[in-house]
């Protein structure tokens, strides 16, 4: 139960500066829990598909399931359209592999300061459907290049799928300060979001110790800037989640350290962990990029891994770093990639040593 096949696919740009320092970390943290982190490396990304016009290979994913967890960093690059890298790898393994949720915790960082004018703590999570919703391939143009030229895209709206989505965020919601905000727009749009607030609702009829609260997505926007902290857990759909979860790590002072988890709660198939940021193309290979979004998407798989309290004590480490001033460029800090991660890995270090970490167990495995 402690030996866990991982594959890695550090992808494009500062994607492959940020994931050897957020695999040192999670090793030496694995190390202190008796954890083996079998990482199996995969070439795949930008390169990859210059060199055979595909992001990964045909048996790509039937590689990939042969893993525990999918740990990826920043995939495209300005010369490749981003509907290929996008369409070609993300998207592919998280339908293959029934990834449909999309998790993305937002908090306020020690060091980090906010945009907005009331810097009181942020803490939630944006719980976003990650498999249907807006983002389908039912669709269409014709007529290209004519006046008459038109597109048609479909969304796509499931009730095993809202369903689904809506009682682990129910769920999440119960663990946590029990409050849950759906996000729609069912006075606009006739169909789909009518649909979504039903299911929605039917599905939290089971959790009578959550209150639900659904708020129309241009109020909600405004609103977790104007108050975020009155949003505990928030559910999306594909888009509306997308749009949030960015605007939310916005607020927290930078998207740049946000991480995520495309989960398949059932662990009938793999995970896949990942920073929010992209591939950062104008400052790759400068040696600048802040890995914390790195560091912290593997402390989320070390938790979805059955690990909980060495996930959180990699996350006191890093948080333990930014507390004492280290921060990369993007945080206002001098710090270089490997600088701060070498801050982290003392931390980690400190942390075992004088137990201060907010994990469960004894970093020995126990």
């Amino acid at each position: 139960m402690n030996r866990h096949r991982v594959a890695v696919i550090a992808g494009d740009g500062i994607g492959q500066e940020v994931m050897p320092a957020a695999i040192d970390c999670l090793d030496l943290v694995a190390g202190l829990y008796g954890l083996d982190l079998d990482w199996h490396h995969l070439g795949w990304g930008s390169d990859h598909y210059r060199a055979h016009g595909r992001m990964l290979p045909v048996d790509g994913l039937d590689v990939l399931a042969e893993h525990d967890a999918i740990f990826l960093g920043a995939v495209g690059v300005p010369d490749i359209p981003d509907v290929e890298t996008l369409w070609g790898l993300l998207i592919p393994i998280r339908r293959r592999f029934e990834q449909y949720v999309n998790l993305r915790p937002v908090k306020t960082l020690p060091g980090v300061r906010s945009p907005l004018a009331d810097s009181g703590p942020i803490d939630l999570v944006v719980v976003r459907e990650n498999n249907e919703g807006e983002y389908s391939e039912i669709g269409g143009r014709m007529y290209r290049g004519l006046p008459e030229e038109f597109a048609v895209q479909e969304s796509v709206f499931t009730r095993r799928g809202v369903d689904r989505v809506a009682r682990y965020a129910a769920r999440l919601a119960a663990s946590r300060g029990g409050r849950l905000t759906s996000a729609t727009k069912s006075n606009g749009i006739v169909h789909t979001m009518p649909f979504w607030d039903e299911v929605v609702r039917e599905a939290l009829a089971d959790f009578p110790e959550v209150e639900l609260r659904s708020e129309l997505i241009d109020a909600l926007a405004a609103s977790l800037v104007l108050h975020p902290g009155r949003y505990d857990v928030i559910v999306a759909s594909n888009l509306f989640g997308d749009i949030l979860s960015d605007l939310a790590g916005a607020i927290t002072g930078s998207i740049g350290v946000a991480p995520s988890a495309n989960l398949n709660p059932e662990g009938r198939h793999p995970s896949m962990f990942e920073p929010v940021h992209g591939s950062a193309p104008d400052i790759a290979g400068q040696g600048v990029a802040n890995p914390v979004g790195q560091i912290w998407s593997g402390a989320m798989m070390l938790d979805a891994l059955g690990h909980p309290a060495a996930a959180a004590h990699l996350v006191a480490a890093f948080e333990a770093a930014l507390a004492g001033g280290t921060r990369t460029r993007d945080l206002g800090g001098q710090a270089s990639t490997a600088a701060f991660t070498e801050v982290v890995r003392g931390h980690i270090e400190d942390l075992a040593r004088t137990g201060e970490h907010a994990g469960t167990a004894d970093p020995d495995g126990s």
